[in-house]
């Protein structure tokens, strides 16, 4: 039950407005449309060596992500 709820919450969150790429967890990131559990933990992961995201272009850094991915995501992400 409370998997079916947290899974709610974070589908209603996405409808409502993008997912912050600097403060999203793993569960969050793999509701944008093409990210799955190994680019969410990559996107984790540069995020923690980096400091956070400065631009949405910046992804393009992160393995397994290049530029058609992040065209494909732009809309569903944000960095505040």
């Amino acid at each position: 039950m409370l998997k079916f709820i947290l899974t709610f919450l974070i589908f209603v969150s996405v409808a409502f407005g993008a997912v912050n790429i600097n403060r999203a967890n793993s569960a969050q990131l793999q509701s944008i449309h093409g990210i799955g559990p190994t680019k969410a933990s990559e996107i984790i992961k540069y995020r923690k060596a980096h400091g956070g995201f400065k631009s949405v272009n910046e992804l393009m850094n992160v393995k397994g992500i290049g530029p058609k991915t992040v065209a494909k995501i732009r809309k569903q992400v944000s960095i505040r």
